[in-house]
């Protein structure tokens, strides 16, 4: 098969189009005939030699794609209500970047009806990614305000439309007027542009000066402090990358004066038992709204799987809003 290398840890020009073996599905897995993959940002840490692929897992980039089953477990397969053939997409802990990937059983999920395999490809990473933090380890609940972090990114577009889908207010951040725009577009009720406001204070105005129910945030760093300011009362900040560094300093006499809670989580390294249960949660209740388009998938640029380096230069430039996505 053909399939994305990373010749060694670099730039994006060391993104390499060569030839692996084919793939062999193990007991509980599915082999999927791969016609879109996604791009995300754990994609362009593991190529710059930041962030290595869990043990077991394949060394290609990758964490999500979309395609038919060519072969798997029977038995898994029945159990799960799939068959060879069919289009699925899957969340995987590595090898997206390929013709043929490898994918636990519990980890795909039918393609909704009406979608193509490159709006397929932009689910399964910012999806269960957003479920795991937002709904279970943030618990937002119908009514109350959620703050995104970048609302333009892959997670923050979904993020955004699945909020608001389940009853909750969403303001959003994000680096120009034009992303605000769509940010606003795609149903958030708030935008800060947080180059020319204090995001702080803008969501304490928003709110009444109660602030924010939960904070879902890719920035960490210095933001921790701030974001630990804007929060309300038994507020839940929930931390999911670290593009602003890893070390931060807050106020921890606001979190025990308001009950704040102080999360966070990666979903990479997490057994396939964890992310089956997500994948249930999501094909239950989110793969309907999917369907009937209530939620919608953002895509901003594809690109041949041969020019998987472009790909990374755009995620990198941070032009984008919404997903990116190489086809084959």
């Amino acid at each position: 098969m053909k399939a994305v290398d990373i010749t060694r840890p670099g730039a994006p020009e060391v993104l390499r189009l060569g030839e692996r073996p084919d793939p062999v599905a193990g007991p509980g897995e599915v082999l999927v005939r791969v016609k879109a993959s996604g791009v995300n940002r754990p994609d362009v840490l593991q190529r710059a030699g930041h962030y290595p692929p869990p043990p077991g897992a394949s060394d290609l980039p990758g964490l999500e794609i979309a395609g038919d089953i060519v072969s798997g477990d029977a038995q898994a397969m029945a159990q799960a209500g799939l068959k060879v053939g069919q289009r699925v997409c899957a969340l995987v802990a590595g090898g997206g970047y390929a013709q043929l990937c490898v994918a636990p059983v519990g980890q795909c999920l039918p393609v909704p009806d009406g979608l193509s395999d490159v709006e397929a490809a932009s689910l399964p990473e910012t999806f269960f990614t957003v479920w795991s933090n937002v709904f279970d380890r943030g618990r937002l609940q119908r009514g109350e305000t959620l703050l995104v972090q970048g609302g333009t990114s892959g997670i923050g577009v979904t993020a955004i439309q699945m909020a608001k889908a389940f009853g909750a207010r969403v303001i959003a951040t994000a680096g120009s007027d034009e992303k605000c725009d769509a940010c606003l577009k795609l149903g958030a009720d708030h935008a800060i542009n947080y180059r020319t406001q204090d995001f702080v204070e803008e969501a304490k105005k928003l709110t009444g000066g109660r602030g924010v129910d939960v904070v879902l945030d890719m920035v960490a760093g210095s933001y921790v402090a701030r974001e630990v300011e804007c929060l309300a009362e038994d507020g839940r900040l929930v931390i999911i990358a670290v593009q602003g560094g890893v070390k931060a300093e807050f106020n921890a006499g606001l979190v025990l004066r308001r009950r704040l809670v102080i999360t966070g989580s990666t979903l990479r390294p997490r057994p396939v038992a964890f992310k089956t249960a997500i994948a249930a949660s999501l094909r239950e209740k989110v793969w309907p709204l999917i369907a009937s388009r209530a939620i919608r998938p953002v895509i901003h640029k594809t690109f041949a799987a041969a020019d998987a380096a472009q790909a990374h230069e755009l995620m990198e430039s941070n032009q984008h809003i919404g997903k990116i996505v190489l086809t084959w």
